[in-house]
Order: C-alpha cells, then sequence, then structure tokens
C-alpha cells in the first residue's frame, strides 16, 4: 500500500542568513521548525552595560539636571537602563530625577517597564510608531525643552535615530540622547565575514535582520572586504532582506535595497512572515509529465514530496524551468553546471541522475541531437 507523503513545510529547501546578535537562537528555532537551513552569525556585538562609559555619564547628567520630558522607546532598553544605573548605585536617584517629567512611551513593553520603576506614561501610540511618537511631541511644543530620549541602541558607524532626534533639536529642544544597549561591528576574520560573503555569492534565499546597526554592519563589513557591490545587487535581486520593521530598514532603502517587514515587530512576526513571503519570491512551479514540480532553493517537490538534488541536478532543473518547455541545448546546460567541464556528457550524467532524482524520468524529456527540454503541459506554468 502507497503511504503518501506529508507535505512539506513552508521554508524547506530555503537557505536563511541570520545576523542577529540578541535572541538568535530563537530566531534560528523558528525558521528551522519552518524546515529553512539556517546560517547565523552575529553582525554586531553589544557593549556590556557596565562597562558603557557613555551611558553611565548621561545617566549622571541627567540625576544633575533632570529632563522635562521623557522618551521611552523599548522595554528592554528602558529597564537595562535602570539595572546598569542599580550597578554604579544611581538607580534611587535617576527614577527621582525622572519622575516629574512628562513621559512617553513608544509601545505597550516601554510602557511596562516603565511603570516597573514606577513612573507612569502620559501618551503611548496605538502603532508604536517612532514617527507618531515625534509628531505627537511637536504638537504639543518642545522648544526650550530638555528632552531624554532612550533610544534602541546604536551602532559606531550608523545611528538609526537621526530623523528623531533632529526633528526635536530642530524645533528647539534640548536632546540628551540615552543609548542603551549600543553596538560595535564584529572583529574582522570571523563567521560574520563568511556571512557576508555568502550573500555576496547568492549562497542564501533571504537574510533576517532585527536591529537597524546589523543591517548597517553588513553594509560596512561589505566594504571592508571589497565586495560592496555584489552584496548590493545580490541583496536587490535574489537574496530577500527581511527586516523586523521599518526601522531596521532604513540602512538598506537608503542604498535601494528593497526589504519586507511584518505588521508586527516582533521576532514570532518575522519569523511567520518570512514563512509566507519568501516561496512565492523564489520558487517556480511548472506542471511537467503529470507532476507538480516546485524549485525551491536547495531542493525540489515532486508532487508535495520532497526531493534532495545535487548541485548539478539544481543547475539542470533551474537553467530548464527558466525557458519552461523549450529545448537547451547540451552546450547552454554544460554552461551551468559547477565545475569547468568542456565535456557534454557531464550534461548527460547529470540529467540521468536528475532524472532518477525526480522519480520519474519523463518529467524531464529527450530532443535527439538537440538537448533536453521540460515536458511542460499546455496550461501548467506559474512564474
Amino acid at each position: 500500500m502507497h503511504m503518501a507523503q506529508p507535505a512539506s513545510t513552508p521554508l524547506t529547501g530555503y537557505r536563511i542568513a541570520v545576523t542577529s546578535a540578541r535572541r538568535s537562537e530563537e530566531l534560528c528555532a523558528l525558521l528551522s521548525r519552518n524546515g529553512a537551513e539556517v546560517c547565523s552569525a552575529a553582525a554586531i556585538n553589544m557593549i556590556a552595560l557596565p562597562d558603557d562609559d557613555e551611558l553611565h555619564a548621561s545617566t549622571e547628567a541627567l540625576i544633575a539636571e533632570p529632563p522635562d520630558i521623557l522618551v521611552a522607546h523599548t522595554g528592554i532598553g528602558f529597564r537595562g537602563w535602570l539595572a546598569a544605573a542599580e550597578g554604579w548605585g544611581l538607580s534611587t536617584q535617576l527614577v527621582a530625577a525622572l519622575s516629574n517629567a512628562r513621559v512617553v512611551a513608544r509601545g505597550p513593553k516601554a510602557t511596562g517597564a516603565l511603570r516597573a520603576a514606577g513612573l507612569h506614561e502620559e501618551w503611548s501610540p496605538k502603532s508604536e510608531s517612532s514617527q507618531e511618537l515625534l509628531e505627537y511631541l511637536l504638537d504639543g511644543g518642545v522648544s526650550g525643552a530638555r528632552i531624554a530620549v532612550q533610544l534602541h541602541g546604536a551602532a559606531d558607524a550608523w545611528d538609526p535615530f537621526p530623523e528623531f532626534i533632529g526633528g526635536l533639536s530642530a524645533a528647539g529642544a534640548h536632546v540628551v540622547a540615552i543609548r542603551v544597549y549600543r553596538w560595535k561591528s564584529t572583529p574582522l576574520g570571523g563567521n560574520f565575514d563568511q556571512l557576508v560573503t555568502g550573500i555576496a555569492k547568492r549562497q542564501f534565499d533571504a537574510v533576517s535582520f532585527t536591529s537597524a546597526p546589523a543591517a548597517a554592519a553588513v553594509l560596512e563589513r561589505s566594504r571592508d572586504l571589497q565586495i560592496e557591490d555584489q552584496v548590493l545587487e545580490a541583496l536587490r535581486t535574489d537574496v530577500h532582506a527581511m527586516c523586523v520593521g521599518p526601522v531596521t530598514s532604513q540602512p538598506l532603502i537608503r542604498k535601494g535595497v528593497p526589504t519586507s517587514s511584518p505588521e508586527r515587530m516582533r521576532l514570532g512576526a518575522l519569523a511567520r512572515h518570512i514563512a509566507v513571503e519568501l516561496p512565492p519570491l523564489v520558487s517556480r512551479t511548472v506542471q511537467a509529465a503529470g507532476h507538480a514540480v516546485e524549485i525551491r532553493g536547495t531542493c525540489v517537490l515532486v508532487d508535495d514530496s520532497v526531493k534532495t538534488l545535487s548541485g548539478s541536478g539544481m543547475a539542470i532543473l533551474r537553467a530548464l524551468a527558466h525557458r519552461p518547455g523549450d529545448v537547451v541545448s547540451r552546450n547552454d546546460l554544460l554552461q551551468v553546471l559547477p565545475g569547468n567541464s568542456n565535456d557534454t556528457h557531464a550534461v548527460d550524467t547529470a540529467v540521468l541522475r536528475l532524472r532518477t532524482a525526480l522519480g520519474d524520468k519523463n518529467i524531464v524529456a529527450t530532443v535527439v541531437k538537440r538537448g533536453y527540454r521540460l515536458a511542460i503541459e499546455e496550461r501548467g506554468v506559474t512564474p
């Protein structure tokens, strides 16, 4: 009795690069659970809060001269700031300095952290938008106000909030930027270099970003490795940039890289977004010899049954699917095979193995003395 194989998971056959420094294991697990092949390398390293002299100095400055307005952008950032202050013996003085300020929060997590510290927000946008937060403050007037802005964090090479801070400053406010969880790029010569090189070589179907500094670090490292043009071209075409939110996307958008983000800026939402959005961008499905053949990043599904192909087999099948139903000559197919063979017999061998792996030799048809073609049905081609 023939047992039907279950349908594959959504990301089976797709290769995804993960650049996260924080919670990377969680994101990798979510993607792997959906079938993805994951490569992870942190793009940035966090500066330990107890060692962050800039944060220490900013904290002391606020205690000495309390703000009129406090802006909290993230829950984890605000809690981390208070924890660091406690380590420096300054937490009581810090909360006291903030207690008379007008308080606004970007979202529910920041709101929860504020309330846990005994501070209560006057307003928080339902959209969790920094832009809406800025507009609220500007509408109320900020000229002459001293405003403490707790930011997400910033890399040495890129500030993710020039518009927010610049907008307040342009309106006459004195802004004290509290950069919690600052980052620096990982050292040259490690796994991150291999990941960036893999993007340039289009070894991934997608790359995920959970912070703007990580996105900026990928671009900066590509310049260090002298492969910036290749990385940008890959990200603009075959390697899809999937970001946790619009702020994270900004360094890429400024370089002309298209990005995609979930509606909710959450790690789980990003994983679900990738599982839904990536397959239509990458896969190609044809109806051949009575079978639905779906070509993914590293494998093929024949009638929802996963077939693992060699590099040569994938190269041949992609070339045939690129010209569905047309005859592709042996010489043309030889050009796409890995390696440097000049013998068209290598093509015949690769096709033989491909037919075996697909499970039905009729999917790939031989056209005598001309080459090979997919046995495409009249109305069975989808992009």
